[in-house]
Formats: structure tokens, C-alpha cells, sequence
């Protein structure tokens, strides 16, 4: 019996890529360096905002450490005032949230985009909504595809493994939740493409966010 789902946030349960996209092209052109087209950034997100700043540079090699710095406080800046100006929640994800109280299953977030915006951004979009625990990127927790949050968010709830059913949008969260040992579920409306998910090795993928409960309620 599911008795608790923990979400991946960008690309599942929010659509927030405009808003990451303009961030870091406006930290881009800060630190001297060319942005990229909102699509682009579909297959840089995903892994913390390191990696992000890396990848839109075009490799780590391309940056020495006073420019990586840069980069990020310009990016942090920069989404801490713009981090919602486009963000929205997908279509039906709060529809689901409502069941899945119905169904006195507990929710929760872990994510690699830093703790303080992952807190802000679920508590402006899903003010009726009550998360059991909201986990970002914070100090002494290795972030996806690790599964320290993961096991974070149980033990604080104390919940088993095989009552917990994790759900994201890449490869990423695929290897996440196989290294927590639980139940995977990806979606199709996220960043990443469905090809990924099932070669990273998911077995269920959601085309509406109505799938979801249905495995859920299916146990």
C-alpha cells in the first residue's frame, strides 16, 4: 500500500522552465558569456544549479572559479525576485493533490533546486495544499541522483520503503528513487523525454497526472 508519494518539482509538478531560462541567460550575459533558447535548458536542468551553470557555459572547463562564483550569484540574484514570473503548476496537478488527500496519502518534495526556493515556490503555487516536507538542496545532503532526501523524508515521516512511490520527469529521479529502493513513476509532461525515463529504467510512466492515482490507489 502506497502510503506516501515524494515528487520531483521542476518538470512534475511545475512547469518552470521559462523562469530557470531567463535566470541563467541573464547570468550568462553578467559573466561575459552567450545565452541559450528556453529549450535548450530542457536537457541542462535537473542536477542543482551547479551543474546548470556548467552546462549553459558549455563545460566546466570554460570556467574558472571567480566566473563560476559570478555565475551563480547572478543567477540567484536574479531568480530569487523572477522565480515566478512564468512558473505555474501543470495542468491537473492540484486536482491530484486534492485525491490524493482523499486518499490519506501523504506528499512531499525533494528536489535538487535549492531548499529556500523549493520552500517559497510550493508554498506561493500550492498555498491549500499541505506537504508533508518540502526537501531541496541543503547543507550535509547530497542531492539527486543520491538518495539522501529521499531517506530524509521517510525517516522524518516514518514511513517503509515499500509504502513510498517516487515521481519525476528524468533519468535523474529514475536513478534516485532506484537508489532508495522504492517505486518509480515517471510523467510525460516534464523536461525530458519519455525515451529517457524508460532507458534509465522506469517501468511506469504517467501520460495524465489521473494515472498517477490510479497507481497509487492500485497499491
Amino acid at each position: 500500500m502506497i502510503k506516501l508519494c515524494i515528487f520531483d518539482l521542476d518538470g512534475t509538478l511545475i512547469n518552470s522552465l521559462a523562469d530557470l531560462a531567463e535566470a541563467m541567460n541573464h547570468a550568462l550575459a553578467a559573466a561575459g558569456f552567450a545565452g541559450h533558447p528556453v529549450e535548450s535548458y530542457r536537457k541542462m536542468v535537473g542536477n542543482g544549479v551547479s551543474v546548470l551553470a556548467d552546462r549553459a557555459a558549455g563545460g566546466k572547463d570554460k570556467l574558472t572559479p571567480e566566473t563560476k562564483e559570478k555565475l551563480l550569484a547572478e543567477f540567484s540574484a536574479y531568480y530569487t525576485v523572477h522565480c515566478m514570473d512564468n512558473t505555474r503548476p501543470y495542468e491537473g496537478i492540484p486536482q491530484m493533490l486534492d485525491r490524493l488527500t482523499e486518499l490519506g496519502v501523504k506528499y512531499a518534495v525533494n528536489s535538487n533546486k535549492p531548499d529556500g526556493f523549493s520552500k517559497k515556490i510550493v508554498g506561493t503555487l500550492f498555498p491549500e495544499h499541505d506537504f508533508a516536507e518540502v526537501w531541496g538542496k541543503r547543507d550535509g545532503c547530497n542531492i539527486k541522483p543520491a538518495p539522501d532526501g529521499v531517506n530524509g523524508i521517510m525517516s522524518k515521516l516514518g514511513v517503509e520503503r515499500d509504502e513510498v512511490m517516487y515521481i519525476g520527469d528524468s533519468d535523474v529521479d529514475v536513478y534516485t528513487a532506484q537508489n532508495a529502493d522504492v517505486r518509480f513513476c515517471g510523467v510525460k509532461w516534464g523536461f525530458r523525454s519519455v525515451e529517457e525515463l524508460t532507458s534509465a529504467g522506469a517501468e511506469a510512466v504517467a501520460s495524465s497526472p489521473e494515472d498517477i492515482i490510479d497507481l497509487v490507489s492500485r497499491g
